[in-house]
């Protein structure tokens, strides 16, 4: 069965879990203009996400897809193709694809991104239906099993649900976002979301996502790097998350301690006794003595170097003014500019997503101006913040 069409009294779908059927499906899919796609998938066990479901629709069709049973290579074609793939939170489901289908969505249009530009704060998928269809979606449970087999009818009901309404939202949206002038302003961002998600993160700047690790300095903060990369790639091979191979408190501890044999690795806070035994042990002491022979300290990646002292000041006051700024234009704030984006225009980093695009006419230039001492910032009278040309004549002159 290629498929069923959810209907409002909750008509419960049939799962695809036959390849002839899958390969029927993506024919069907080929030949549409826009599909909407989700994924479920499980990750608490493993390094690399598991899909357990595939939901899939289109104008009159609702698919479900059973890859446990099912290869969805085939539905690269699709993917690959100039159909519009629908997706809402899109950055995880690119992570599955990638790894199921061995390619992401070159049209994709993700409609949580495309809410932000039309003035909704990162929304659920719930929120959002509730808002464009005028009803919520049914509830489900938020911690149930994919990948259990048989599925319940109320899972395949909830996964439905997904899907079903994406086709529509995106009309809505497209729409919406053409009346307002940003529809290529979303366009480069799914561009770029699509982008990011075919990078890999490197195991050298493992070490950067452990927040006690950022303090550290010295010879401790080189040996931090190399014992979360060597964590990191231990977790690719044995795919299992970080944390379990070696906890970030036991990260932290290990660079702190700098143990230069197995058997100083007795006692370490986090650690247990299986790693002063066997290879892994040893993989840990080897990583310490790299760290503290490279005697460089590890940095976060920036192309522009430090904040200047004389800057700093300036990353609240504008950022005050984007948070204003962003709820005149009726903008998600963080799609706007963070404040990691302010640093980064400051710092200087030519790659900063300020300083090019549409982010640099609204918000780049106008910040260059301000600390260029070219503009100034004043309340308005009613509470608000206004960039204005400045004066340049001290006030009561």
């Amino acid at each position: 069965m290629v498929g069923h069409r959810l209907g409002r009294r909750g008509v419960t779908p049939v799962p695809i879990a036959d390849q002839d059927e899958f390969e029927s499906l993506v024919d069907t899919l080929a030949s549409q203009p826009v599909i909407g796609l989700d994924t479920e998938f499980h990750r608490e066990r493993t390094y690399f996400p598991k899909i357990a479901m595939l939901q899939v629709s289109w104008r009159g069709g609702l698919a479900l897809v059973d890859p446990l049973e099912v290869d969805l290579t085939p539905l690269s074609r699709v993917l690959d193709s100039d159909t519009v793939v629908v997706i809402h939170a899109a950055s995880q489901d690119l992570e599955v694809l990638l790894r199921s289908c061995g390619t992401a969505p070159r049209r994709l249009f993700d409609t949580q991104v495309a809410a932000g530009f039309l003035g909704m704060s990162t929304p659920s998928l719930s929120a959002l239906v509730e808002r464009e269809i005028g009803h919520p979606l049914p509830k489900g449970d938020r911690l149930t099993d994919w990948l259990r087999r048989p599925l319940t009818d109320a899972q395949l009901v909830y996964a439905a649900a997904d899907v079903e309404h994406l086709v529509e939202i995106w009309e809505r949206q497209c729409a919406a976002l053409a009346e307002r002038g940003r529809l290529a302003w979303a366009e480069d961002e799914f561009a770029e979301l699509r982008d990011r998600a075919r990078i890999s993160r490197p195991p050298d700047d493992a070490w950067n996502r452990i927040k006690e690790a950022r303090q550290l300095r010295g010879a401790a903060r080189g040996v931090v790097r190399e014992v979360a990369a060597w964590r990191e790639r231990r977790a690719i091979e044995v795919d299992q998350p970080a944390r379990f191979v070696l906890a970030d408190l036991a990260v932290v501890a290990i660079a702190q301690a700098a143990p230069r044999s197995v058997d100083k690795l007795r006692g370490i806070r986090g650690l247990d006794d299986r790693y002063a035994k066997g290879d892994s042990g040893q993989q840990i002491i080897d990583a310490v003595k790299r760290g503290l022979e490279a005697r460089t300290e590890a940095r976060p990646r920036s192309n522009g170097g430090e904040l200047g002292r004389e800057l700093r000041p300036a990353v609240s006051l504008v950022s005050s003014w984007v948070s204003q700024l962003a709820r005149d234009e009726e903008l998600d704030t963080a799609l706007l500019a963070t404040r990691s984006d302010i640093e980064s225009l400051l710092r200087g980093d030519p790659d900063s997503r300020l300083a090019t695009g549409w982010r640099a006419d609204l918000v780049g230039e106008p910040i260059r101006a301000l600390v260029g001492g070219r503009a100034a910032l004043a309340f308005n009278g009613d509470g608000g913040l206004v960039l204005e040309d400045r004066s340049g004549q001290p006030f009561g002159s």
